[in-house]
């Protein structure tokens, strides 16, 4: 299981990719999968092995420029190459790598071909990105695409469609006990993401402050987890942050709202804190200016039984029941308007569908099924054999 060097796992914090891949470790190593993590030095997942590149994450180094980043990605993949080649000369060779390192992932391990297990690949972003690399790619039979949305895989270049074998929507971690009642709830609302434009950060703050919505700003920014941080890394002259485009955007759009009472930044979060806020607060918005492919903050939300206000993109309208769940705006007075409608949501709806469509055992199900095809897939060319999931009988082929 392959998720990159940006970020440990679980995350300590900001971290969509890397929540998924801690949910899906656990939930596979439940079902009695042995998986081992390429991953960085300080992640505290459980697994049947861990192997690292870089001791921390390099997500800091993500917003500087492509010659400063290539080289963190191509790192990681030699350890990774490393790793396949240690298990197979000990005569325990992997069956199947799920990788999630966006691009650099799929090309290494398919130039390898054979010399490497079969590969699916998990698409996390907009299938925008890249397009020259996903137009052009050829799996050979041996690397295969999964999205994490109907509405991604639609978006992607034909010749990645044909070699995705399906969505398998994200899943988190369902917190026992009921959701915060009226009583428990705070008069904020929450934004969980990195603040940027297009997250539509300050879409949530003109529609907070006209709405008279107290809102609370959880995430890092071009990569600094807190103001503190942002703040000593605007100071050095030398510091690359100083030209993040993240980061000028915020300090013009954003800053200038932010008073410490209506409008708050409280920096990157984590359990306990991430979870209480969650609970606690009257909705988590999602004013996107892009195409979400997965949502895993949408998914948290709802699992903490916290209603969803969202712009009507991409994968949003797939994970939230307008009016029961949540609401979906087609733009900025209408998400505006919503924020005046909170109490209509039941937060035991937004609690119940998480349990039926966003527990971690819905995701495993879905990524067992596509385990399968892959090494069926790669076993028709005859150059592999074929290992059906033992799930229940103590092992697999999921490493």
């Amino acid at each position: 299981m392959d998720a990159g060097p940006w970020l440990p796992v679980p995350p300590q914090g900001y971290g969509g990719l890397e929540n998924v891949v801690a949910t899906l470790t656990t939930e596979l190593r439940r079902r009695g999968h042995r998986v081992v993590l390429a991953t960085v030095g300080d992640s505290r997942q459980a697994a049947d092995g861990r192997v690292w590149a870089f001791t921390t994450g390099q997500f800091p180094r993500l917003a500087a420029s492509y010659s400063d980043v290539v080289g963190a990605a191509h790192a990681h993949m030699q350890m990774v190459l490393a790793e396949i080649r240690r298990q197979a000369a000990a005569g325990d060779p992997f069956d199947l790598v799920h990788s999630h390192l966006e691009v650099v992932g799929p090309a290494v391990l398919a130039a390898l071909g054979d010399a490497v297990p079969p590969v699916l690949h998990t698409l996390h972003w907009d299938l925008r990105r890249n397009a020259d690399f996903y137009e052009s790619f050829a799996g050979a039979g041996r690397v295969f695409f999964a999205g994490v949305s109907d509405s991604q895989v639609r978006r992607g270049p034909a010749r990645l469609r044909r070699q995705t074998l399906g969505a398998v929507p994200l899943s988190v971690p369902i917190p026992g006990g009921l959701p915060a009642g009226p009583g428990e709830r705070t008069a904020s609302v929450l934004m969980l993401s990195r603040l940027c434009e297009f997250k539509g950060t300050d879409v949530a703050l003109r529609a907070c402050r006209a709405a008279h919505v107290p809102l609370v700003l959880a995430g890092p920014v071009g990569g600094q987890p807190d103001r503190a941080a942002l703040d000593a890394a605007l100071a050095d002259p030398s510091s690359p942050v100083r030209g993040y485009p993240d980061v000028q955007w915020f300090l013009e759009h954003v800053a200038p709202w932010l008073d410490g009472d209506r409008a708050r930044w409280v920096g990157s979060v984590q359990d306990p804190v991430k979870s209480e806020l969650l609970r606690r607060s009257r909705a988590v918005l999602f004013p996107l200016r892009w195409d979400e492919p997965g949502g895993t903050a949408v998914c948290e939300a709802l699992a903490a039984g916290t209603p969803v206000v969202a712009m009507a993109r991409g994968c949003l309208p797939s994970l939230v029941d307008h009016g029961v769940t949540g609401f979906l705006a087609e733009d900025e007075a209408d998400f505006t308007a919503a924020l005046g409608r909170l109490d209509d949501l039941d937060p035991r709806a937004c609690a119940a569908t998480a349990r039926r469509r966003f527990a971690p055992a819905v995701m495993a199900d879905g990524y067992e099924e596509l385990y399968t095809e892959v090494l069926r897939r790669a076993a028709a060319r005859g150059r592999t054999t074929v290992l059906v999931p033992r799930a229940r009988e103590g092992g697999s082929p999921v490493r």
